[in-house]
């Protein structure tokens, strides 16, 4: 990081290789879009890039990488809709066609194998329709696989409120899929 904030892009390339994958597939779960989770990835480090000297060491770099990912997740996802708010109508054709344009509900993660990829869609479907910040902490957490404590850094909440949100967001999705699989 102190190379980085020294304006060192090799730093910032092994930072990036380190941590681009992990960092996507965060991105991806929210974006439901291989486009948008790319794009989204070279914002994150243009933006560590460009902040890295209010980098205060208080916590893992991991921890800001990650709520970097997460906020710039969540403002695309409010952008997206009151994009949709604002031209439910005239958002349906494309400009200058008569071509009806709409978006596609089914998402399957690009690392779901094959056979569980119908299973997959119901899930991410559900996890959809989750509360922002249990959203957040289900991802990071159970598909992520950070830690409570860890999750809680980048979501500013302590671990036990992070835990709670794991547990209700769990709830909420077996709620959900219980009307597929009874």
């Amino acid at each position: 990081m102190q190379e980085i904030t020294q304006g060192s892009e090799v730093a910032l390339e092994r930072l990036y290789n380190h941590y681009s994958d992990r960092v996507y597939n965060t991105l991806i779960g929210y974006t439901k879009s291989s486009e948008d989770a790319e794009e989204l990835l070279q914002d994150v480090f243009v933006t560590i890039f460009n902040t890295a000297t209010s980098f205060e060491f208080n916590s893992s770099v991991s921890t800001w990488i990650y709520r970097i990912a997460v906020n710039k997740s969540l403002d695309f996802l409010r952008k997206k809709k009151a994009k949709k708010r604002f031209g439910v109508f005239t958002s349906l054709y494309v400009k200058d066609s008569a071509e009806i344009k709409h978006e596609s509900t089914e998402f399957v993660h690009p690392g779901v194998e094959l056979e569980n990829q119908e299973d997959a869609k119901l899930l991410f479907g559900a996890i959809e329709k989750l509360a922002e910040s249990q959203k957040t902490a289900y991802l990071l957490t159970q598909v992520e696989g950070l830690s409570q404590k860890e999750v809680a850094a980048i979501m500013d909440k302590t671990p036990k409120s992070v835990e709670s949100l794991v547990k209700r967001a769990k709830d909420n999705l077996k709620k959900e899929l219980e009307r597929f699989f009874p």
